[in-house]
This record gives structure tokens, sequence and C-alpha cells, in this order.
């Protein structure tokens, strides 16, 4: 016996309003997932089942959509996650941006989903000093859930967060604490990096083109129309031949000629793309 009632009636009603929000598919195999999440809200507001949660989130929109937006979204993370991807970074697409960009002498990646930000310090990591000190270069990093991108602005993590890095990288790139139980990312890694709080299927304040775009592990979880959508949105924000990253159990079909596919989920806008 469960503590709360879930009716057929509100888990449809939960997985319409995530769609509309921000994509997200919730089939029946999620039900356990939601259940388990949003238990916790319930729990919180000293309500009795879930049609008075969703009856308290209909008459308390602006102070309870967050969180339940943030409740349901997943974010699994880690330092340098993909290894290949950082590995490319390093060896292909720099060099060629120091020759593309030599005039411009400006960078820009996007890190579309940042969730807790070892991402986007991963990037950071790999470009440190690969560029001229003239030269303008910047990551955004951007993800829906408020609550983790708060922790990835404050770049503060558990021993087990970084227990991937090496003894060298922990020296360079973190403050550890008295007890060597957290790790503080120093402020020259944070400093390239903008945090900002963006629902990928609303309207991006963004100007400009970006070189790269990471959008790992995100795809996963919208149909394919919302799918077809971002990718030809991110073929549109994308310099001339630049490059998407998806994550590993994700994949973009052969009908997206305005992209080409590298191996790996690694894709390069078509120069023939508009």
């Amino acid at each position: 016996m469960k503590e709360f009632l879930c009716t057929d009636r509100d888990f449809k009603e939960i997985a319409s309003l995530v769609y509309d929000a921000c994509g997200i598919v919730l089939g029946d195999h999620k039900r356990e997932m939601v259940y388990s999440r949003l238990a916790r809200r319930i729990r919180e507001r000293k309500l009795n089942n879930f049609e008075a949660y969703l009856e308290y989130l209909k008459s308390n929109k602006d102070q309870e959509f967050d969180a339940f937006i943030n409740a349901i979204t997943t974010n699994l993370t880690s330092f340098f996650r993909e290894i290949h991807h950082f590995e490319f970074i390093r060896t292909q697409l720099i060099p060629d941006l120091l020759k593309a960009n030599k005039q411009s002498k400006r960078v820009r990646i996007w890190s579309a989903g940042c969730s807790t930000g070892e991402e986007p310090y991963s990037l950071a990591m790999t470009i440190y000093n690969a560029f001229p000190s003239t030269w303008d270069v910047k990551i955004l990093a951007t993800d829906l859930d408020s609550n983790v991108l708060e922790k990835a602005q404050k770049g503060i993590y558990t021993a087990a967060n970084v227990n991937g890095l090496e003894p060298a990288q922990l020296k360079r790139w973190f403050l550890t604490s008295k007890d060597g139980e957290s790790y503080k990312v120093k402020d020259k890694l944070q400093e390239s990096i903008s945090f900002k709080r963006l629902n990928l299927l609303q309207d991006w304040p963004m100007k400009g083109s970006f070189d790269l775009i990471l959008c790992r592990n995100v795809v996963i979880y919208f149909d394919k129309e919302t799918k077809d959508q971002l990718f030809q949105r991110y073929a549109n924000i994308l310099n001339s031949q630049g490059y998407l990253f998806l994550g590993h159990s994700e994949s973009m079909g052969k009908e997206h000629s305005q992209f080409k596919n590298l191996g790996k989920t690694m894709y390069q806008k078509s120069t023939d793309a508009r």
C-alpha cells in the first residue's frame, strides 16, 4: 500500500504538464520515478494525495511550479564523462579554431543541460590556456533545474564527485577543505563560465553563434518532433562547420542533412546547411 494515491488520471495530468513545460516525455515506465520524487513535495506541503497536489500546483503555480519541474528532471553527470568528446576538443577542435577564428579571436561553447556543473568545468579545464590571452573565450552553461544550477554556480563537490580526477587535476583546479571531504573549483576556472537558467523549448536570449554545443543526455527525454525542432535550432545558432555533441545513448537520424555524423555521438554542421 503506497503512502499517497496516484491515479491514472493524476499521472496523465502530470505527464501533460511536464511535456508542455519542457518537452520531456513521461511514459508509463516512469510512474515509479514520478511517484517517488513528487511524494516528497506532497509530504512537504502536508497534502493527502496526488490529486490534492495537482490542485495545489494550479493554485500556486508561481511558488510551486519550478520545484515541480526540478523534482521531475533527472541529473546524472560526472567530470569528463564520455572522455572521447574531450579528447576530440583537445586534439582537433582547439587546433581548428586557432586557425578558423584567428581574425575574430572569439570562441563560444555552450553546455546545454549542464546539470550540477561537472560538464562545463571539464570543458574549462580542457580549453584553459589553449588560446592566447588576447582571445575572447567563453562557456555558456544552462539548465532547466534551478537547484542543480545553484550547485553548479557554487562549484563545491564531495570527494565522491571528484573521485575520477587525477591528483594533479585536483591540485591545479580545486581548493580542498581542511577535512578533505569537499572540493571548491578555483576562481580562475569559474571566470570563463556563465551559468544561466534556460528552458530549451522557449526563446533563447543568446546573441551570436557557437563553435561547439554539448547537449548530452538531454534529448533522450524528448519525442521525435521536439528533437527535430531542437536540432534545427542548434544548426541555426552554430557557426559554419560548428560541432554538436550528443550523449552516448542518443543519435540523430540521417534525415538531418544539416549535420554530418563524425561517429561517437559527434556531429558537425554541414557546409551546405542553412
